[in-house]
């Protein structure tokens, strides 16, 4: 059956007609093809046959009256004027059910040395969201595994947020977290311009093979044209969309949307765009918030992507372009603070600066009620936190401090604990938490 469907795929690439044209001229990063005025689009692929015998892909970023303008997807060595570039067309990506468990880069090619069989249907990479009238509204609180997301900043089917942190903090190490731990049928993973030698140690140490039984992992590493890394995340999202399509609940993890966006500005600075967010083009905020809302509910409540959006701050500087977009069409967003993670408490996460907005709906009263009251003990802890630490605040002088420094530890410690027990057991622990403790004794002070 498996050969039948290889074969079945294997034809559907054919092509009857195979359309050329020649390059006439190289203009910096662009090589530009006489020829393919008939047929070209923007976003096309040709295949370059160089002089040298290698073979070199480009897409199409312009087109004029008798050009078309491509932007190669590698190194323009061996290239000449003259050389044969052969019109592929758009360039989908086919996805299969056999991928789950697998490590493939955003052209569908497998990584991990073992064949891959490409699925019957091509899937277009920029598609449209569910239409907003019919698509289905956000599903029941999903088991995290994390006792901090069972509570405070619930996940909820179909919900999509933002994970916002500095290099070194831990992103990762939760993302492995979320991979083995969520509720989901099946897990995507977009490694976005990641360092190469960490494919393998996220692989192996922090997905594990519990985590990858279940996962396809869509990777691009930094060293790759910004046309591979900019894929990486389009191809993702379509792999999701075909499990989606199944019916089957989805957690998308991208990582990250700020390299996405890297690729994209180096992409639309060599197509002519002129830069204005602070260096990206304008279009950058149409390309993340267009993949953002494909994300989410299925049509008709037919399958959902859960996904966990991945950003890189500089300085925590949550207002900078990439942050403060896709925070706008995001339904919550965590934070993750270097000093929280430099005082040695993972994850590291600023629940003070975090939300969900699947809150309050997703909970009952009774639970709104704790999240209330340990984001209320939190927030006066952190509002006396310098005059605590510099010994200047006299116990006595406000009871909400004083029982906020009180509970302060077990709160603080609870972020980081593991939920066992699903969400009803992270509540109890929770309502432990936020128990009165018994005054210490004169002899005992």
């Amino acid at each position: 059956m498996e050969a039948l469907e290889e074969l079945r795929a294997q034809v559907a690439e054919l092509r009857p007609l195979r359309v050329y044209g020649r390059i006439n001229r190289i203009d910096g990063q662009l090589i530009s093809v006489e020829g393919l005025t008939d047929t070209a689009r923007i976003g096309d692929w040709l295949n370059i046959a160089t002089g040298t015998g290698g073979h070199i892909g480009a897409e199409i970023l312009r087109l004029t009256a008798n050009e078309a303008h491509a932007l190669p997807d590698g190194p323009r060595d061996g290239l000449a004027i003259g050389d044969r570039a052969e019109h592929l067309g758009a360039r989908g990506i086919a996805p299969d059910d056999s991928w789950i468990g697998r490590v493939i880069d955003p052209y569908g090619r497998p990584l991990d040395g073992r064949p891959l069989l490409p699925g019957a249907r091509m899937r277009a990479l920029d598609t449209a969201a569910p239409e907003p009238a019919r698509r289905g509204r956000l599903g029941a609180r999903l088991d995290t595994g994390m006792a901090v997301f069972n509570t405070l900043l619930p996940v909820v089917r179909g919900q999509r947020i933002g994970l916002f942190a500095g290099s070194g903090v831990g992103k990762s190490m939760l993302l492995g977290r979320f991979a083995r731990a969520m509720q989901a049928d099946v897990v995507v993973i977009a490694l976005i311009g990641e360092r190469g030698r960490e494919l393998r140690e996220f692989v192996e140490d922090v997905l594990g093979p519990e985590g990858l039984a279940r996962a396809v992992v869509v990777t691009a590493t930094s060293d790759q044209p910004p046309l591979t890394r900019r894929r990486c995340a389009q191809a993702a999202m379509s792999v999701a969309e075909h499990f989606r399509d199944q019916g089957k609940h989805v957690l998308l993890l991208a990582d990250s949307i700020t390299r996405m966006a890297e690729a994209h500005r180096e992409v639309a600075l060599a197509a002519g765009e002129e830069p204005s967010l602070r260096g990206y083009p304008p279009t950058v905020a149409h390309r993340i918030m267009a993949l953002a809302e494909r994300a989410g509910p299925g049509r008709d409540d037919i399958g959902a992507i859960t996904a966990v959006f991945t950003v890189l701050v500089a300085g925590s500087d949550m207002e900078e372009p990439i942050a403060d977009i896709l925070r706008g069409v995001l339904d919550g967003h965590v934070v993750m603070d270097r000093a929280i993670a430099e005082r040695g408490r993972f994850p590291a996460i600023d629940v003070l600066r975090s939300v969900s907005r699947a809150l309050p709906h997703c909970a009952t009263p009774e639970e709104n009620a704790r999240i209330g009251e340990a984001r209320r003990f939190l927030g006066a802890y952190d509002r006396a936190e310098m005059m605590i630490q510099a010994g200047l605040y006299e116990a006595g002088s406000d009871p909400l401090v004083d029982r906020a420094i009180q509970l302060w530890p077990a709160l603080d410690g609870f972020v980081a604990e593991d939920a066992g027990h699903g969400v009803k057991g992270a509540f109890a622990r929770l309502a432990q938490c936020l128990e009165p403790k018994p005054a210490a004794s004169a002899a005992q002070r």
